[in-house]
């Protein structure tokens, strides 16, 4: 299996205990860092900050949403009328209606979040705190599947990002080659231009070394080309590590720089032609990798 994991990716869990029952759904999509968003049943506030920190233990990058639905069976406990949420959305809906818009009907507002609640009046405090216990315990399930789910987007995405990965080395390999060749490239266009402007100059052969020998040390691309090298090592290596996406992304910044470099210090169409196809590759490796922890 692939060390790497995805971001995107989806997890339930169900539960039930002492006339309660609930689903906890998770959800993730790509992000550069960690965001949580939770969204609960009334009456069990302090489930939130379990839920995040229990996200926050197994993930490190991508936007995750966490929602607890839950309900109390008929026939278990009471249930209370929210008053003040209630004269809000009446107030509202009269406000509406008179904008032109039909009659709000009674259930429909009851129907509203909020505005029916389960009273906790009768309710015993143990089995009220051994729902919590289960309701944590089915978002901690739930979030294992999330994290199976990303998984498997990274199982998906690692031959993706490797086989790019391979032809960046194929196209560093031809860059090498077509490098070795520069210098000659040079000297001979720089011969070509300077025996058409002075024929008969003195000295004309060791000026044409000189200045060409300075202009091949410009176009020098081994630099570029090791450093190519040793970000494709790299990318390997992260390869085999989770979370790596922060690294892969600053990495992919590195590959870019130096293919940019190597196409501007390029003497040779050939090369620069190379250079062009690098980049190309290199920006759909990133595009890759921005779905990657």
């Amino acid at each position: 299996m692939a060390a790497i994991s995805g971001m995107t990716g989806f997890g339930r869990a169900d539960g039930a205990l002492n006339g309660w029952s609930w689903t906890v759904e998770a959800r993730s999509v790509n992000g550069r860092s960690l965001e949580v968003r939770y969204r609960g049943p009334n009456g069990f506030e302090t489930l939130e900050r379990a839920a995040k920190a229990a996200a926050q233990a197994r993930f490190q990058r991508g936007q995750v949403s966490l929602g607890v639905q839950a309900r109390r069976d008929a026939g278990e406990g009471t249930i209370k009328i929210n008053a003040d949420l209630l004269g809000r959305y009446t107030e509202l809906a009269k406000d509406l209606m008179a904008q032109g818009m039909a009659p709000a009907s009674a259930d429909g507002i009851l129907a509203l979040r909020g505005v029916i609640e389960p009273s906790e009046e009768g309710d015993n405090a143990d089995d009220r705190a051994a729902v919590e216990a289960a309701m944590e315990q089915s978002i901690a399930v739930a979030l294992d599947a999330l994290k199976a789910s990303r998984q498997q987007e990274g199982d998906q995405l690692f031959p993706v990002v490797s086989g790019f990965v391979d032809q960046i080395e194929t196209l560093v390999a031809k860059a090498e080659g077509e490098a070795e060749g520069q210098v000659k490239a040079i000297r001979e266009r720089f011969t070509r231009r300077i025996t058409e402007l002075a024929p008969e100059a003195e000295g004309l052969e060791e000026r044409i070394f000189l200045e060409a020998a300075a202009l091949a040390t410009k176009a020098d691309v081994r630099e570029e080309l090791d450093r190519l090298a040793a970000h494709i090592a790299s990318a390997r290596q992260l390869l085999g590590l989770s979370p790596a996406g922060r690294k892969l992304d600053f990495l992919m910044q590195e590959f870019m720089r130096e293919a940019n470099t190597l196409c501007s210090k390029s003497a040779t169409t050939e090369l620069t032609a190379i250079g062009l196809e690098l980049k190309a590759v290199i920006e759909q490796l990133r595009e890759q990798v921005q779905n990657v922890e």
